[in-house]
């Protein structure tokens, strides 16, 4: 349980930051900006009120939540507004640069951080395993819900930009990197070398 709440809080304020660097966002916080955008609302309850809608569409793919998926479409969000209270907007571009290089990779350990713990993946990741048990393609899958939330967000006003390329091609292999440093295993279960 710590180890899952540290990694949500990490992924909240590496959220936080990666709007502040202003240079760009991963796609479903751009989907979760253009709505606060619309609708009023911040940008954390925007992704509390995503996450628990995502989580509903679990139901009929027959997924099972862990605790993990449940504290993840809360947490988050909350800690996301904690942090842009208190994080204040770089000046300078090599700021900006600096701080989206450190948010895409505290956002890359805080995912390792809360999937290591093994009670449960996020609502997102979750509709993405229960859709591709349906006997589409994972990759697939996953681009085409990224996709969605990127286009739909960018239409709604989020933003979109160099850090959102930079977060897409480097996400996967950092989170690769931390994952095997930070899986809780059984005793006596040895950590795979490769």
């Amino acid at each position: 349980m710590v180890q899952l709440n540290v990694g949500l809080v990490l992924y909240g304020v590496s959220t936080a930051l990666l709007l502040r660097a202003g240079l760009g966002v991963d796609p479903w916080t751009v989907l979760h900006q253009g709505l606060a955008e619309v609708s009023g609302l911040t940008v954390g309850v925007v992704s509390v009120l995503a996450g628990l809608l995502v989580l509903a569409l679990w139901w009929p793919l027959r997924q099972r939540p862990g605790i993990g998926t449940v504290l993840d479409a809360v947490v988050v969000g909350l800690v996301t507004d904690a942090a842009l209270t208190v994080c204040p907007r770089p000046g300078t571009l090599g700021a900006q640069v600096a701080l989206l290089a450190g948010a895409v990779v505290l956002n890359a350990a805080a995912t390792a951080c809360y999937l290591g713990a093994g009670l449960g993946p996020g609502p997102r990741d979750g509709l993405m395993t229960g859709l591709a048990a349906r006997g589409r393609s994972l990759r697939v899958t996953r681009t085409l819900i990224e996709l969605t939330a990127l286009g739909s967000g960018w239409l709604l006003g989020g933003p979109v930009g160099i850090g959102t390329v930079v977060y897409a091609l480097s996400i996967g292999p950092l989170a690769q990197l931390f994952i095997p440093w930070l899986e809780l295993r059984p005793a006596g279960v040895e950590r795979d070398p490769s």
